[in-house]
This record gives structure tokens, C-alpha cells and sequence, in this order.
């Protein structure tokens, strides 16, 4: 890397999501959490799993895993607590990990794709893509109205 790519470069955390590593900008992440009691409840959110209470907060679990990986979740390790953003304001937002995590700086490129895929990086020779948080959360809210509208209509 020259000097020019590296004062270019940003900090990423490398996350494990099933079988995948993914990426999410650095400036996003607040901690790796241990794993700590998930509470259960009845709700119509897609991609929730439940809430874990971190330092006094009710905190959601987004398990992205099926929408990312295609398939069920495994047993994770770790909960990545990230910044949600709504608007001016945001929130803390739990993701559930498997595997380590480890604190990566690189160039990403923009790649076509889904949208919340902002773009991706190279690490030790794998091409890691890129997570943003809001609108992968967004993503599958928007996708199952979609579809729970055209059935409605149908």
C-alpha cells in the first residue's frame, strides 16, 4: 500500500455471519458484547430476534444471517453492537457473530449489488463485502411489505 492509499483508507471490523466474513465501517461499531440472555417476545419486525439490555439500553438483535448467508443462523459467540441512524437520530443495534472479529484498515471499491452491500475490500486475498447496517435492517422490511402487499393484491 502507498502512502497515498493508506491516508485514502478507512477502518472496518471483520465480523463472521455463518459461513461469510462481512465488513462494517469501524466508526459504525461500539463493542463486541458477549453472549447474554436474548429476550423473546411476539412482534411483526422482520429480522429481529429479540433484545438483549446492554450498559441500561434495550438493544434489537438483527439476525441477518439467513438474508446474507441464505441459511438458519448457527449458535453465535459474540453480539457486534453497531450505530443504527433514523434521521438525526440513531440507536444502538445488535447483530449476532460467530467467530472472530478482528479491526482491518483498507480501500474499498463500489460494486453493484444488493443495496445495503456499500461496497467491498480486500483482505488477505478474500474479497470481503461491505455491510451498511440501515438499509441492509431496511432492506428486508421494505421486502416483505412488497411481497405481503402482492399477495394481498392477489
Amino acid at each position: 500500500m502507498s502512502a497515498s492509499d493508506t491516508e485514502n483508507a478507512r477502518s472496518y471490523v471483520l465480523l463472521q455471519i455463518g459461513d461469510r466474513r462481512f465488513a462494517l465501517p469501524a466508526s459504525e461499531v461500539s463493542e463486541l458484547a458477549p453472549p447474554v440472555r436474548l429476550h423473546q417476545f411476539p412482534h411483526n419486525s422482520p429480522l429481529v430476534s429479540g433484545i438483549i439490555v446492554r450498559r441500561g439500553r434495550l438493544v434489537p438483535v438483527y439476525d441477518v444471517c439467513p438474508l446474507l448467508t441464505g441459511r438458519d443462523s448457527p449458535a453465535h459467540q459474540f453480539y457486534l453492537v453497531a450505530r443504527r441512524h433514523f434521521g438525526p437520530a440513531s440507536e444502538p443495534a445488535a447483530i449476532p457473530v460467530n467467530g472472530d472479529s478482528e479491526l482491518v484498515t483498507a480501500d474499498t471499491v463500489q460494486v453493484t449489488g444488493p443495496p445495503y452491500v456499500s461496497g467491498r475490500l480486500m483482505h488477505s486475498g478474500e474479497s470481503i463485502e461491505v455491510l451498511n447496517l440501515d438499509r441492509l435492517v431496511a432492506f428486508e422490511s421494505r421486502e416483505r411489505t412488497r411481497v405481503d402487499t402482492a399477495e394481498l393484491n392477489s
